[in-house]
């Protein structure tokens, strides 16, 4: 554990990040899942579209954040509009 005031203070500021990030990869997660389901079962077009746009969105918030790089959430969007538009063909 750390000894130095500097350093439990960096203890602290470390266990907050991790709980927030925490919390914005369990979005990402539910919001992924639940857009490739949609994908998946919905056969309108508006509500898949709905879905893609919501998500992007959370993804590219959660990128600003440093929480993911910039590559994954470019990898992340392209397969579900890739997903999307194949099942649309």
């Amino acid at each position: 554990m750390a000894n130095h005031k500097s350093a439990l203070k960096r203890a602290r500021q470390n266990e907050k990040r991790y709980a927030r990030n925490k919390a914005y990869r369990t979005r990402l997660k539910n919001i992924l899942k639940k857009a490739r389901l949609v994908i998946e079962q919905e056969e309108n077009k508006e509500a898949i579209d709905e879905h893609l746009k919501q998500a992007e969105r959370l993804i590219r918030k959660i990128e600003t954040k440093g929480v993911i790089h910039k590559n994954k959430a470019s990898r992340l969007i392209s397969r579900l509009y890739k997903k999307a538009h194949s099942k649309a063909s």
